[in-house]
C-alpha cells in the first residue's frame, strides 16, 4: 500500500489497469473506487482525488483506451509495403479490440453519465473511432500507391467495414461467446484477401 503524501508515478495508468482487472474478474457492478484503489495498492480515497467520481473515471479510462489504439493506428501508414496489407489490418483491428475488452465497453454503456461524457469527447475531438478510420484509409492510400492494392479500391469504405465491424463486435462481444480474432481475420481476408500483398489463397482442387 502505498503511504500518504507519496507521489505515485504513472498513478492514472496504474488505477486504470487496476480497474480492468477488477472488471474483467467481477464484471461491472463489482467496480467501486475502493476495489480499483485497494487493486492499485493505492489509499482509499486516491481515484476521488484525481477523477471527479466514478462516472468520469469510467469515461476518461474508455477514451484513454482509444487514444492509446489511434496512436498505433496512426503509425499504420509508415508501414505501407512491409509485412502484408492482411497483418497490417488485423494488427490495428485487434489493437482496438484488445484495448476496450467486452467488460469496459459493458462499464460505459451501465452508466450513462459516463457515455454521455464518452460521446462529448469524441464529439469535441477527442481520438476515437474516426480517428482510427482515417489513420486505415491513409494507409490503404498508401498501399494503393504502391501497387499492393487495385487501383479501383475504394479505401474509405474498407476502413469504414473494418472499423464498423469492430465497433459491432465491442458492443456484442461476450465471456464464451465467438473468438473476435477469428472473425476480424475473416473479414480483412474478405476485404483484401484476393489483392496484392494479401497472403495468397488456397488453390482449390479440381473437379474429379
Amino acid at each position: 500500500m502505498s503511504p500518504r503524501g507519496v507521489a505515485i508515478p504513472d498513478l492514472r495508468e496504474r488505477l486504470f489497469d487496476a480497474a480492468e482487472r477488477v472488471l474483467a474478474r467481477e464484471g461491472p457492478a463489482a467496480l467501486t473506487s475502493r476495489a480499483i484503489t485497494g487493486e492499485a495498492g493505492c489509499a482509499k480515497g486516491l481515484l476521488h482525488a484525481h477523477f471527479d467520481g466514478l462516472d468520469e473515471f469510467a469515461a476518461e479510462l474508455v477514451l484513454d483506451r482509444f487514444a492509446r489504439t489511434a496512436r498505433q493506428a496512426g503509425g499504420l501508414p509508415a508501414r505501407a509495403g512491409q509485412a502484408t496489407v492482411a497483418d497490417n489490418l488485423v494488427t490495428v483491428a485487434l489493437a482496438l479490440l484488445n484495448s476496450l475488452g467486452p467488460a469496459v465497453v459493458g462499464l460505459a454503456m451501465s452508466r450513462p453519465a459516463a457515455s454521455l461524457r464518452i460521446r462529448r469527447a469524441l464529439e469535441a475531438g477527442a481520438p476515437g473511432f474516426t480517428a482510427i478510420q482515417n489513420a486505415i484509409t491513409t494507409y490503404l492510400d498508401a498501399e494503393r500507391r504502391l501497387g499492393r492494392l487495385p487501383d479501383g479500391t475504394d479505401t474509405a469504405s474498407v476502413a469504414l467495414a473494418l472499423v464498423g465491424t469492430v465497433h459491432h463486435l465491442l458492443m456484442t462481444s461476450w465471456a464464451g461467446g465467438p473468438d473476435p480474432r477469428e472473425q476480424t481475420e475473416r473479414l480483412v481476408a474478405l476485404l483484401i484477401g484476393a489483392t496484392p500483398g494479401a497472403a495468397p489463397a488456397s488453390p482449390a482442387a479440381p473437379h474429379r
